[in-house]
C-alpha cells in the first residue's frame, strides 16, 4: 500500500468534511444508503437460528437485494429471476452456501453461493459481497468492480490482480487489504467497511488525475 496517498486522501477528505461520515454533507449522502436499518434487518433475518427454513432464507436474499442502494438496478431483477429459476435442491444449496458465507466455513460458503449464480450466468461480485456487508459492517468488504479496480491501482496494493470472476482468493487478500488501510485512517471515515470503501471511491474522483 502506498500510506502517503493513502494518508493524502484522508487529508483532503477531512478538509472538505471536517467530521468524516458524521459531517452534515456526507450524512445527507449516507441517509440514501439507510445502512443502519439495513444492517439491523440484515442480522436478524440472517441470525444462526433462522436457517432452519431454507424457503425463507432464500427469499430473504432476494429482498434484502431488492432494497440495497448498493446494487444497480439491473443486477436486481436478475437476482430475484435467478432465484425462482431455482428447483427446490438448489435452493436448498443455496441457503446452506450462504449460511456457511455467514456463519461457518467462509469459503465453502462463498464457493457454493458463487457456483449456482455461476449455473445461471450471473456470478457478479456485488451480489456476492453485499450481504456478508450488512451482516459483518466492520469485517466483510462490498467488492465493487470499478472501486477495486481504482483501488488497486491508485493505492499501489501488492500482489492483487483484479478479475471479473470472482474468487475467494482475491476476496480475502482483497479483505485484508482493506482492513489494513482502515486501520491507518481516522475512525471518522470508517463507521463501517462500506463507507471506508465509499471514502475511497470519493477519494479516486478527487485525487486521480
Amino acid at each position: 500500500m502506498n500510506l502517503k496517498k493513502l494518508k493524502q486522501a484522508e487529508a483532503a477528505f477531512l478538509a472538505s468534511y471536517p467530521q468524516g461520515f458524521e459531517d452534515p454533507e456526507i450524512r445527507v449522502i449516507g441517509k440514501k444508503h439507510n445502512m443502519p436499518r439495513l444492517v439491523a434487518q440484515v442480522q436478524d433475518s440472517f441470525a444462526k437460528a433462522r436457517f432452519k427454513h431454507s424457503e425463507a432464507i432464500v427469499d430473504d436474499m432476494v429482498r434484502y437485494i431488492g432494497r440495497s442502494s448498493m446494487i444497480s438496478l439491473f443486477e436486481k431483477p436478475k437476482f430475484r429471476d435467478l432465484v425462482r429459476s431455482l428447483n427446490s435442491a438448489e435452493r436448498e444449496a443455496l441457503a446452506a452456501g450462504f449460511s456457511n458465507l455467514l456463519h461457518g466455513k467462509q469459503q465453502m460458503g462463498f464457493e457454493l453461493v458463487l457456483s449456482i449464480l455461476q449455473s445461471r450466468k450471473l456470478a457478479k461480485w456485488s451480489l456476492l459481497t453485499i450481504l456478508p456487508v450488512y451482516f459483518h459492517p466492520q469485517h466483510e468488504v462490498f467488492v465493487k468492480p470499478t472501486t477495486a479496480k481504482g483501488v488497486i491501482e491508485y493505492f499501489e496494493l501488492p500482489d492483487l490482480n483484479y478479475r471479473p470472476q470472482p474468487s475467494w482468493e482475491f476476496y480475502e487478500a482483497y479483505r485484508r487489504q482493506i482492513l489494513d488501510m482502515k486501520s491507518h485512517v481516522s475512525p471518522s471515515l470508517s463507521p463501517n467497511n462500506a463507507a471506508f470503501t465509499g471514502f475511497l471511491m470519493m477519494s479516486l474522483r478527487a485525487l486521480k488525475p
